[in-house]
């Protein structure tokens, strides 16, 4: 029977079949469009069996993790000390540091042995906003002199005490530099005379009080600056000009500096009215002789 029924080639092979070759295209009864045959091999290429590629290896993207919370925390709590200290201002800070100095004595000595010194410019500018502070506590309008002075007496009082509190940190032997030590006198003299003045004689003890003390301060530096080089740097700097002005303007209130300066530093000379002189008339004078270079030159002896 295998013998009879021989193999007949199947008029209709499988579209799998691995033997099937593709006819030519020259032989092809119906010839379709070069178009359409590109897509037809791109829809075979599609048809093809993801299985057969190469395996594109996953990653997934790590997620953020979430941190595990046993419960609600917003409760109220007070600030760090970084940003509370960040809320502060200067006054603020100022006030803090105080009253923690105050309670730590000790502490307290160590921000005074740390803290850099004040300068005269810096001295000079708390002075001017203590004098700011009064100028306006000053009333408007036409008032009576009590009404004035008792709505002033506050800050006046804070700006004399200021003026007190700072002078002895600009004199010697604190302050060795004369330079330094007349600049803060001079910047302190100018705050006093800009200070009030009172038609009844019991309301002017705050200023006069800040003239005597100021008049004794220049006394002070004056003696010391004597001591070194016969005090030419009070006449170099013009220091006893401005000490003469300053007096002149106070009406006389610093009769004490003044003496000081006629007393320990002679040479300078005064004029007929009782203040320095830039420079004497008197040709042998120890300033001309300074001035002129020849101060300590060999004095000539006989008639050549």
């Amino acid at each position: 029977m295998n013998v009879l029924l021989s193999p007949q080639p199947s008029l209709f092979p499988h579209q799998h079949d691995p033997a099937r070759l593709s006819p030519p295209r020259t032989m092809s009864t119906y010839s379709m469009p070069s178009r359409k045959r590109k897509a037809d091999d791109e829809n075979d290429e599609m048809s093809v069996s993801p299985q057969a590629s190469p395996a594109i290896p996953t990653r997934q993207l790590p997620r953020p993790s979430k941190k595990a919370r046993a419960g609600n925390d917003m409760i109220g709590r007070p600030l760090s000390l970084p940003r509370l200290l960040e809320t502060l201002d200067t006054a603020q800070l100022r006030m803090v540091l105080q009253t923690i100095c105050e309670r730590h004595p000790d502490l307290g000595q160590e921000v005074v042995n740390g803290a850099p010194r004040p300068s005269v410019a810096s001295a000079l500018q708390v002075l001017g906003d203590y004098q700011d502070k009064l100028r306006a506590s000053v009333p408007f309008g036409h008032t009576s002199s009590d009404y004035t002075y008792f709505r002033v007496k506050q800050p006046l009082a804070a700006l004399v005490d200021a003026i007190s509190d700072f002078t002895p940190q600009y004199l010697p032997p604190t302050e060795q530099q004369t330079n330094i030590s007349l600049q803060y006198l001079d910047g302190a003299t100018k705050v006093i005379h800009d200070l009030p003045d009172w038609d009844s004689q019991q309301y002017r003890h705050h200023k006069n009080n800040a003239y005597d003390e100021i008049s004794r301060a220049w006394a002070l530096v004056i003696t010391e600056a004597s001591k070194r080089g016969g005090g030419f740097i009070l006449h170099t700097g013009g220091w006893d000009q401005s000490l003469a002005k300053h007096n002149q303007q106070s009406g006389g209130r610093l009769e004490q500096a003044m003496n000081a300066m006629s007393s320990e530093v002679g040479w300078i000379g005064t004029n007929p009215n009782g203040t320095p002189a830039t420079g004497s008339s008197d040709p042998n004078s120890i300033l001309n002789q300074l001035m002129n270079g020849t101060y300590g030159s060999p004095v000539r002896v006989g008639p050549w």
